[in-house]
């Protein structure tokens, strides 16, 4: 019913965006395969990035997502893996929401954002991590709000931007404070640290790691659950081309 609703209930759509689904799987074992949240590598992650969907809905049925670094002088993490993290966390919101949520809003903290911690940020990933976002999970993404920005920020955000759909570019939001993000984003469902109501950000955060490490047999069972890609009718996917990589896209540069 999730595939269903992201897809408008559309048949067509709702089958290819299932075929995508399992075909990223295969395509991108870096995202999909040792997700278990208690792995050493994980758990480094954690300690330095929150990433929690937030209690509750806007009052126009959307789900708040708020992403935030703890530490600037953190060293930089496996980039895949919190690439990985993230996409767990987006499988056991497919698990649980039941309820019709009518597009997601993300937030990013980028308060503590240091060049340090983008110097492993490549092309290749971030293309892949986004085409498993836009073409295999059925997300609405309504609104991307970025905090807190800074010169490093536009750079990073310029970087990013060709590997998003235009539609999408159209709903990317900067703001050097939070005082225009109450405009999109009610103030009372947001963290303490951000004046709202919805409890400690440290809180929020933990709950979902608990979450996650819940999940742990389920992670492991659905890493059966991908395309064979030899019994697909006519010509197996090339993922050179699902990707578009063809060596055109510019390394990041941050001075």
């Amino acid at each position: 019913m999730t595939f269903l609703r992201g897809c408008k209930f559309s048949l067509e759509k709702t089958k290819r965006k299932l075929d995508m689904y399992f075909t990223m799987r295969s395509a991108v074992p870096e995202f999909f395969d040792n997700r278990d949240v208690m792995r050493p590598e994980l758990q480094e992650i954690l300690n330095i990035v929150q990433m929690p969907p937030l209690p509750g809905l806007t009052p126009d049925g959307r789900r708040v997502i708020l992403m935030r670094g703890v530490d600037k002088d953190a060293q930089t993490p496996n980039v895949a893996d919190a690439f990985k993290l993230a996409l767990m966390l987006g499988d056991v919101r497919l698990a649980e929401e039941k309820e019709g949520v009518a597009g997601d809003i993300y937030i990013l903290d980028a308060s503590v954002a240091t060049p340090t911690h983008f110097a492993k940020f490549t092309p290749t990933l971030v293309k892949k991590f986004l085409v498993c976002v836009q073409e295999a999970y059925p997300v609405k993404l309504k609104q991307i709000h970025v905090i807190n920005v800074s010169p490093l920020v536009d750079k990073i955000v310029n970087f990013v931007k060709p590997f998003i759909k235009e539609k999408i570019r159209d709903r990317i939001f900067l703001h050097s404070d939070t005082n225009e993000l109450f405009k999109h984003v009610p103030k009372e469902m947001l963290p303490a640290e951000y004046g709202g109501n919805a409890g400690p950000m440290d809180e929020l955060h933990n709950a979902w790691v608990k979450k996650l490490a819940e999940y742990k047999d389920w992670f492991a069972e659905q890493e059966k659950y991908k395309a064979n890609e030899a019994l697909r009718p006519g010509k197996p996917t090339n993922y050179d081309e699902l990707f578009g990589i063809d060596g055109s896209f510019r390394q990041l540069v941050i001075d």
